[in-house]
């Protein structure tokens, strides 16, 4: 029998280094990153179980504990994107058989429910229209109907529609129950309060490309000693190696056990973010986000933009409106970026094709860059 013919492959040309193009970052996410933040990434690499390393992980640790406002033993960074956090959070508590509550006002409840089917779930879904917050009554009424439930599960900052959820009435009405109150401050943390401890969060995750305004690759993450319960009483083994809380913590904790090759460049990057918000202070970064939003908010609507989110539950970071009927938003966007080297992000789901999305988080959140973006703005509608 003839061999088969040899295919060569022809070499790879030389390509030139990727850099990026210059860019202010006024989306959803990710913000822009001080030039400090980018250094520490670059400062050399070490082994994950070096002893300065994990003197490192500790102190980061430690920081963020401060940014979450919480004591929480069990506090750390997931090696994942923000979407890896949510993973995280639900798989860990959730087994099959239980019933988990989920507040679904915008794609980021959407995901969470989705997470919990795939881990075996009865899915209870709160449903409230785009823009709009999950009020305590619903959520009340629910956890009524169904005390068995493992958790109840929101979106502390809706991504896609801007809205701000109130949590702490939410906290306190699950304190004395057997219900978890996980949530998502993927877009929250850094950017307006998030109190762990005083409003009885359970399990709450985040990314690092937000309003902490460092690279996206990582998920701060805390669990209360209810929630350590909860997943020391599991009958069954997590529906996720990676993600194994109780695997990983071996890691984050004393032991220092291997579990697997954490991102060491990322967590420094990390490590240098969270010293640059501790720096500034939490109220005053708070503060910071707060006048900028609003500024921008209150002059864009002076262009005949309209504020999608609920009036009184806005996010000032992330701000989502929709232009008047004949302004063609993904072409205006489009220029935005090639003309004037601005980012924003489009609108998802029922927003889509009619919103934006505008970020001011982090490094992102300043007078100057709502200056240039209205100015932009301005040059684009008149041109």
């Amino acid at each position: 029998m003839d061999a088969p013919p040899v295919t060569e492959t022809p070499p790879v040309p030389l390509t030139s280094p990727a850099v990026p193009p210059e860019r202010l970052l006024l989306g959803p996410g990710p913000s822009p990153v001080h030039a400090d933040v980018l250094a520490a990434q670059a400062r050399g690499m070490v082994g994950h179980l070096d002893p300065w390393f994990l003197e490192v992980t500790d102190q980061l640790a430690a920081m963020l504990r401060q940014v979450l406002r919480t004591d929480n033993r069990l506090t750390y960074a997931v090696s994942g994107t923000g979407s890896a956090g949510m993973e995280t959070a639900v798989v860990n508590i959730v087994q099959p058989g239980d019933t988990m509550i989920v507040g679904v006002n915008g794609v980021f409840g959407g995901r969470i429910a989705d997470t919990a089917r795939r881990a075996g779930a009865e899915v209870v879904t709160l449903e409230q229209p785009w823009g709009r917050t999950i009020p305590p009554d619903q959520v009340a009424e629910a956890v009524a109907a169904h005390p068995e439930a493992r958790a109840v599960a929101l979106v502390h900052a809706e991504t896609s529609t801007g809205a701000h959820q109130p949590l702490e009435e939410i906290g306190t009405m699950l304190v004395d129950t057997p219900t978890l109150l996980l949530v998502d401050t993927v877009t929250s943390l850094a950017g307006v309060p998030v109190e762990v401890d005083a409003w009885h969060l359970d399990v709450v995750y985040s990314g690092t490309q937000k309003c902490l305004s460092v690279p996206p690759g990582l998920a701060p993450i805390t669990f209360s000693r209810k929630a350590e319960a909860v997943i020391d009483s599991r009958a069954g083994a997590v529906r996720s190696w990676y993600l194994d809380v109780t695997a990983i913590q071996r890691y984050w904790g004393a032991e220092r056990a291997y579990h697997h090759t954490p991102p060491i460049s990322s967590l420094l990057g990390l490590h240098e973010g969270l010293r640059r918000v501790l720096a500034e202070g939490l109220e005053t970064r708070w503060a910071r986000h707060a006048e900028v939003g609003h500024l921008f908010q209150e002059h864009i609507e002076d262009r005949d933009a309209v504020l999608l989110a609920e009036e009184g539950h806005r996010l000032p970071q992330l701000t989502t409106l929709a232009w008047p009927e004949g302004v063609d938003e993904a072409a205006l966007r489009r220029r935005l970026l090639t003309e004037h080297g601005i980012e924003v992000g489009g609108g998802l789901g029922p927003f889509a094709g009619r919103a934006w999305r505008v970020g001011l988080m982090g490094e992102g959140a300043s007078h100057g860059n709502v200056d240039r973006l209205l100015d932009a703005v301005d040059a684009l509608l008149e041109g």
